[in-house]
């Protein structure tokens, strides 16, 4: 099979983007990704679009982009997968080139969530639960799912708010050096204790924000990488999984099953051991939508014991220096989660994470040449675990 590696990154600057429409705000990730791979439009083959849109003016999104951004008539399709949207995205044309169909392929995630009020987007949001058993008929928006799942580990592991706190104050600390991230200030845990609660235990402090924001990447085939670049992210393997629609159907409210599943697959690709996970990798990121979510990823990955992951948290552990250094690029909680660019954004910092290009303030210590992002729709109804490297996957 084909080795396929990353040769170019964009990224917008993420937040109420207002100021420009859907098709002006995919061009900004989409110019930096040709510049820095030194390509042109024409050298693309295809491109997909990751757009959730359920609140967008554009429904063919995939269109009114590429002809904006002078990609018509290369092949494309506008992929949907709730909050792993970017990452469903990267995953068909990751496949496309293994497949030998394409040797060179962009992939751009882009939401504007604000061009609907935020009641819309709420109720829109909601509706991606199981529509008729939990929105319609007893109100269940994403904040109260999580909650549930954060109330249940506060009763059987003993975690506590503060860890929940932890996480909130990482990654806000982190989005404070990143031009890109919504939110750029750092807060303290008498802050994050007083802030309003939104469905106990969380409160304001542990919600990502409605965002805006674009990304892309740029992937081809290892015969082209060698050609455009001599620094490729190669994309080892991909683990994906799915949940039940319905939470009444899942055993316990601890962890998101699809994640540690599609991480056992990723991992078994790759050869790495699940409980010794963190060793492997110097940098992560999680999808943190609540903060919640952030400590129940590190046990799906395996960097934590089942019922120890609010442990890292609370010891600091999943800082630069710690164990396994996590969302250091502020995270969905910080950086913000615009839909359909989350899981394409976690490609971008992971990338120039590994090749050294990150923010100041942010850079890890790259030692194995390794990071893995952790991307979930709905609440595990979809999850996929992708991991990147600076070798080749068949070295």
């Amino acid at each position: 099979m084909v080795d396929v590696a990353i040769v170019g990154t964009g990224h917008s600057k993420f937040g109420n983007r207002t100021d420009v429409n859907l098709q002006e705000l995919a061009w900004e990730a989409v110019k930096q990704a040709l510049e820095e791979s030194n390509l042109d439009q024409k050298d693309i083959d295809m491109f997909v679009v990751g757009n959730a849109g359920g609140w967008s003016s554009e429904p063919l999104s995939a269109i009114v982009i590429g002809e904006y951004c002078n990609l018509a008539p290369k092949g494309t399709m506008r992929v949907e997968a709730a909050c792993a949207t970017g990452s469903a995205a990267l995953r068909i044309a990751y496949q496309a080139i293994k497949a030998g169909d394409a040797k060179i392929a962009m992939v751009i995630g882009v939401e504007q969530m604000h061009q609907s009020p935020n009641p819309v987007a709420i109720e829109m949001m909601g509706r991606a639960g199981n529509y008729f058993w939990e929105f319609e008929n007893f109100g269940l928006t994403f904040p109260g799912y999580y909650a549930l799942y954060a109330t249940r580990r506060m009763a059987k592991f003993g975690m506590k708010e503060e860890d929940l706190g932890q996480i909130a104050i990482k990654n806000h600390y982190y989005g404070s050096f990143n031009p890109y991230a919504m939110f750029q200030k750092q807060i303290k845990m008498d802050e994050y204790m007083k802030s309003r609660v939104v469905a106990y235990p969380l409160k304001v402090y542990d919600a990502c924000p409605i965002t805006d924001g674009a990304a892309a990447v740029i992937l081809a085939s290892e015969e082209v990488a060698k050609k455009i670049t001599d620094s490729p992210v190669w994309i080892v393997s991909q683990g994906f999984k799915s949940g039940t629609a319905n939470l009444s159907k899942r055993d316990d409210f601890v962890s998101i099953d699809a994640a540690r599943l599609a991480a056992e697959e990723a991992y078994k690709k790759a050869k790495i051991d699940f409980e010794n996970s963190w060793k492997y990798f110097d940098v992560a990121e999680v999808h943190d939508c609540f903060t919640i979510a952030e400590i129940m990823a590190y046990e799906d990955l395996g960097f934590a014991k089942r019922g120890e992951g609010h442990l890292l948290a609370r010891e600091g552990q999943t800082y630069i220096g710690g164990r396994i250094p996590v969302n250091v690029d502020g995270g969905l909680k910080a950086k913000g989660h615009p839909i359909g660019a989350t899981g394409v954004s976690m490609a971008v910092s992971i990338t120039r994470q590994l090749l050294y290009r990150a923010h100041k303030g942010t850079q890890v210590d790259v030692k194995n040449g390794m990071g893995i992002a952790h991307n979930v729709g709905g609440t595990g109804h979809y999850a996929y675990v992708t991991i990147f490297s600076t070798r080749k996957p068949s070295a």
